[in-house]
């Protein structure tokens, strides 16, 4: 990415210029530190311009962004490039708050857009520049996943998590849900309209259905290899990308035609009117072409976003195509030429905001690391300085090798290196067998290897344990470790060689449980071979993390109130256990176990024979795990304030802390 664009993005980041942070004393504070200020803040620890839903109409873009409360919905001049206004989108009246819109859809010359957290229905007239709320699609925890226009102006929703499919009828106000598409089914990740039907892509049972827009009848026309993400309809054809699958079909089901994608898939379609369909490829980015007929589709263009995400394409004119990059980008194609145009919409002129992070990672008495949605945020600690760069998806978790930081991406499953000195960002290649989703991520200085224990994406169970050369990129994946279960955390006794493995009976979602309680298996990392496995409480089924120290096992769970165990390592037995505000991150520092988690307003723990709470009010704004990073020698931990980086005196002999966050 352009240093140009790096200091617009830093620049826009509350506090550029911090007070460089003075070194920390050798040995434990003092008793009469307790009454010193105790938590300091530093500005928003992620800035982010990503965006997710986007729409073309009338000479303008509206994209609407990802991670900021509450939204914007921007609205770009294509002739000057430029982000000509914006608004945001109202909170409605029901629990939570909208921090995006994946779906957007022009009907009537407005745009429409919905929203997630809080699944609801907004509307944006361009003449007037009002905005309005106009219905609510579910509860606090849904999403609008996907929206579509028929051609008489009606609006069909996909909706997530009762997977539904749902029409706005905009003169009444009328909504209509045509119920269940297929048992079990959670997303409706895909829709498009024609006069007569609304087709449908179901992403845990990866059906494509039609349903009679008239009698709510519905008909399954595909049953794809995968989950389907994508749906394009022309003429007497629908399109629909299932995995590594182009699914051609006629309307009525007859004359499917399955098109390799090759080794990856497709993000986003549109149809030209002679009926050329043009695809953005992922993990790259590239452009492709095909019509129907074609044996595969044909790249006609590289990247203009390398590695980025593709939210929607669309034709302006008879020779351009238009697409909308999830990191917070907008292009061009000139399909005659080949020739590609990028923007950055932030240097457009979109508002930036604080998103809620990904990850964390210290270097003592040099920066402070914070994964967002493609890019880093970096706190340098000796200057005082803030700096961005781009990275290829969202990094769940970072660890440090020497002179570079490791991170393991979603969604891609892609696992990167980071050079402390330059930001220089290389892929050491993606973990495959459908392992997308990488959890976590520890270093393994005996061996020299990255560990990583990731789930499936879409309706599978296994996940695995990736064992990763840093030095020549190698990829070992033993997928099933924990047999009908994936891979929620690990924790590494590199002494013994044994990584201890945390499973999740719900693997990626969407395909019933075969085990109704998560495991802990334990790996050596020499034999690579399972050493035992144990469900340490019946009915538990996803363990959040686990972090091995002195002997026990501690571990917390996500889906049960909070509940934490101590499994002592030489019997496989639970020792210790009791519950917490809600689950998150284990750290272990200076011979002690830390915990961070979610709920009762954000809270920091120690565990040892029971749960002691340290601190309370940190906010509950990370996107993944809250997380505690201590310095080397001290009480004093990196965490997050609300959406703000912040660093908290954790002294377990002081009282416990309060805190208000600072509002973002």
């Amino acid at each position: 990415m352009p240093r140009k664009t790096l200091a617009v993005l830093a620049a826009l980041a509350a506090g550029l210029l911090l007070p460089a942070l003075p070194a920390q004393a050798g040995g434990p504070p003092t008793a009469s530190s307790c009454a010193a200020p105790r938590v300091e803040t530093f500005g928003p620890a992620s800035m982010t311009g990503a965006i997710v839903g986007a729409a073309v109409h009338d000479g303008k873009a509206y994209v609407v962004t990802r991670g900021q409360k509450p939204p914007v919905l921007a609205e770009i001049d294509l002739g000057t490039r430029k982000v000509v206004r914006s608004v945001r989108l109202p909170d409605g009246p029901a629990a939570g708050e909208p921090e995006g819109g994946w779906a957007t859809a022009v009907s009537g010359g407005k745009v429409y857009v919905g929203t997630y957290p809080v699944p609801d229905l907004y509307r944006f007239d361009p003449a007037t520049g009002e905005v309005e709320r106009l219905a609510s699609f579910g509860k606090n925890g849904g999403f609008v996943w996907t929206l579509t226009a028929a051609p008489d102006g009606t609006l069909y929703a996909g909706t997530y998590p009762d997977g539904r499919v749902k029409e706005y009828v905009p003169a009444t106000g009328a909504v209509r849900d045509f119920g269940v598409l297929a048992t079990g089914e959670r997303y409706v990740r895909a829709v498009a309209a024609d006069a007569g039907h609304v087709y449908a892509g179901l992403l845990d049972k990866g059906k494509l259905v039609a349903i009679d827009r008239a009698t709510g009848a519905v008909t399954e026309l595909a049953q794809g290899p995968a989950g389907i993400g994508v749906v394009a309809e022309h003429g007497d054809r629908v399109l629909a990308v299932s995995g590594q699958t182009l699914i051609d079909v006629r309307k009525d089901g007859t004359d499917r035609r399955d098109v390799p994608l090759g080794a990856g898939s497709f993000d986003a379609l549109t149809v030209a009117p002679d009926g050329t369909v043009y695809g953005t490829s992922r993990p790259d980015g590239a452009v492709h072409r095909y019509r129907t007929g074609d044996s595969a589709p044909t790249r006609i263009a590289d990247p203009p976003s390398q590695d980025d995400e593709t939210r929607r394409l669309a034709l302006t004119g008879e020779h351009t195509l238009v697409g909308f990059s999830g990191s917070g980008g907008m292009w061009s194609l000139d399909l005659t030429t080949g020739r590609s145009q990028f923007t950055d919409l932030i240097e457009a002129g979109l508002p930036a905001g604080p998103e809620r992070p990904q990850s964390m990672l210290l270097v003592p008495g040099r920066a402070v690391y914070v994964g967002g949605h493609f890019f880093m945020d970096v706190r340098d600690l000796r200057t005082g300085e803030q700096r961005r760069f781009r990275v290829p998806g969202e990094p769940k978790d970072l660890v440090r090798r020497g002179d570079k930081i490791y991170a393991a991406i979603y969604p891609s499953g892609n696992i990167i290196s980071i050079d402390l000195r330059t930001d220089e960002v290389r892929s050491l290649g993606y973990l495959g067998h459908g392992q997308q989703r990488p959890w976590d991520l520890e270093y393994d200085p005996v061996r020299d290897k990255l560990l990583v224990a990731s789930a499936p994406l879409g309706a599978e169970l296994e996940g695995a344990l990736s064992i990763v050369d840093p030095d020549t990129g190698r990829i070992d994946v033993h997928k099933g470790v924990i047999p009908g279960q994936s891979l929620m955390s690990l924790s590494l006794d590199a002494r013994a060689g044994i990584v201890y493995l945390g499973g999740d009976v719900l693997g990626g979602g969407g395909t019933p449980p075969v085990h109704a309680s998560a495991s802990v298996a334990a790996f050596d990392l020499r034999t690579r071979t399972v050493l035992w496995q144990v469900d340490p409480v019946a009915g538990h089924r996803t363990f959040q993390d686990v972090k091995v120290h002195d002997g026990l096992l501690y571990g917390v769970y996500k889906r049960n109130s909070g509940a934490w165990i101590a499994l002592d390592l030489a019997t496989r037995t639970v020792k210790y256990q009791g519950t917490l505000s809600g689950y998150g991150e284990l750290t272990t520092h200076r011979g002690r176990v830390f915990a961070a988690t979610f709920f009762g307003g954000g809270n920091a723990y120690e565990l040892s024979d029971h749960a002691t709470q340290l601190a309370t009010g940190l906010g509950d704004e990370w996107y993944t795990n809250p997380q505690l990073h201590f310095e080397p020698g001290s009480w004093k931990a990196w965490t997050l304030s609300g959406r703000n980086l912040a660093r908290i005196d954790l002294d377990p002999r002081c009282p416990p802390l309060t805190v208000t966050p600072p509002q973002s």
